[in-house]
């Protein structure tokens, strides 16, 4: 990485499994006063009432680059699966949202049961898959030295959003109010509890 890449500006992403709290974290860190990178195509729903955050052009990180110099000095989500295929010419600030696979796999079936998707889940071995994925995520974060990483607790941010949001702004330093960021915490939204 050249001195110029070194210092630019980073890019700020929300990361984490599907259904681990990235959307929340995205509109806390909208609500602090970070200039968010989303294109508004996937709208909110009952899964999502606050809204998901997108930016579809993500989902082709691996071959479509064009768009990343534009998220400088703004945020943007990206799932664990695609965070690894992030080019390493960039610094990013991840933080990575952490939350209890069992509440994960069942947020995710309830999502489908209400999209019509009656097929049975095998949670046992997506679980397994999961905690694959997310041990090499850890490890290659752990590798990238132009990448920092704030891990956050899903549950931490919804029963103690003010010492998360804290935590979050300290790590950015870009000065948002973390009291702002802690307001837009709906905790009637963690509706799956492991």
């Amino acid at each position: 990485m050249s001195a110029a890449e070194s210092t630019a500006v980073p890019i700020t992403v929300v990361s984490g499994l599907p259904r681990s709290g990235t959307s929340m974290m995205m509109k806390m860190l909208a609500a602090g006063g970070m200039e968010v990178l989303t294109d508004q195509i996937r709208t909110a729903d009952e899964d999502n009432p606050k809204g998901y955050f997108e930016f579809e052009r993500v989902k082709q990180i691996a071959t479509d680059q064009a768009w990343l110099p534009d998220a400088q000095g703004k945020v943007v989500k990206i799932i664990s699966f695609l965070l690894l295929k992030a080019p390493l010419n960039y610094r990013y600030k991840v933080i990575f949202m952490r939350r209890a696979l069992p509440e994960v796999l069942a947020s995710q079936q309830q999502m489908l049961l209400r999209r019509g998707d009656h097929t049975p889940q095998d949670d046992v071995r997506m679980a397994e898959l999961y905690e694959k994925h997310l041990a090499a995520a850890f490890r290659w974060l752990d590798e990238q030295p132009q990448i920092e990483v704030l891990y956050i607790d899903h549950r931490e941010s919804v029963e103690a959003p003010l010492a998360v949001a804290q935590k979050v702004a300290a790590f950015l330093d870009n000065g948002m109010d973390p009291e702002t960021m802690a307001a837009v915490v709906d905790r009637s939204l963690h509706r799956q509890r492991a």
